[in-house]
């Protein structure tokens, strides 16, 4: 097994991340039910959710509540 140099606390559990994700998995739900129903306007709609979605996480991690953020939380308790 490969040793790494430094531990990874968060692996990418940030706010930005999940309300992107959020956003994500609505968009993904959006476009499956738009091919289930030939809906080309429905999957367009979906598409630019997704687009949205992505916009908004960076937004969000460049605001400070990314993983490098100074905004997280502290409700976590971190063991060593």
């Amino acid at each position: 097994m490969a040793e790494h140099s430094q531990p990874h606390d968060s692996h990418g559990n940030s706010i930005a991340a999940w309300v992107a994700v959020g956003i994500l998995l609505v968009a993904f739900l959006l476009m499956s039910i738009a091919v289930a129903v030939q809906s080309v306007t429905l999957f367009v709609v979906g598409a630019v959710v997704g687009v949205v979605g992505v916009v908004v996480g960076k937004l969000l991690a460049m605001a400070g509540y990314g993983v490098e953020g100074k905004r997280q939380p502290d409700a976590v308790v971190r063991q060593k």
